[in-house]
């Protein structure tokens, strides 16, 4: 598959909007590791290649087992998960896919029990982040495989 457009290249000025959310969510209390396994398992969702990519790699790096990265397409079925895992992926899911454009009150209060209101919009901030990225990723055809570990990691301090 051929790339159409190199939209990081082509397009610095549409993203910066995005790396200062990007820097936000990096200062923000929820665990960066559970961010990483959120835009993971949504990039799946949505088959972006370069986000599987990219997020395999730096969950890898930071000590995720294989095991977790290969089972979280099966997360409700798989014992690995913490409840807050569990309640983040549940959400992310739901934010996602806005089956019968809803996200539902079982989902909503699931997810209460384990996030603080603030946290929980920090993490729908995430999920909506990375769902953004992955459809730019899609669209314009962004080649996967070459990234580095922590090419694009922003500095929380």
């Amino acid at each position: 598959m051929e790339q159409r457009i190199n939209a990081f290249a082509k397009g610095q000025n549409a993203f910066k909007s995005l790396w200062s959310i990007g820097s936000y969510l990096a200062k923000c209390p929820i665990e960066q590791n559970l961010l990483h396994l959120i835009y993971f398992r949504v990039s799946q969702i949505n088959g972006c290649a370069y986000c599987l990519d990219m997020h395999s790699k730096d969950l890898r790096a930071e000590g995720e087992t294989e095991q977790r990265l290969y089972m979280v397409a099966a997360w409700r079925e798989a014992t690995i998960y913490t409840s807050r895992e569990r309640a983040a992926l549940a959400w992310a899911e739901a934010v996602t896919k806005l089956q019968n454009n809803d996200v539902p009150d079982e989902v909503y209060h699931e997810a209460l029990k384990h996030f603080s209101e603030a946290e929980l919009i920090d993490l729908t901030l995430a999920v909506t982040t990375i769902n953004t990225y992955n459809r730019f990723n899609v669209a314009f055809r962004t080649p996967a495989g070459s990234y580095v570990p922590g090419q694009f990691k922003v500095n929380a301090n």
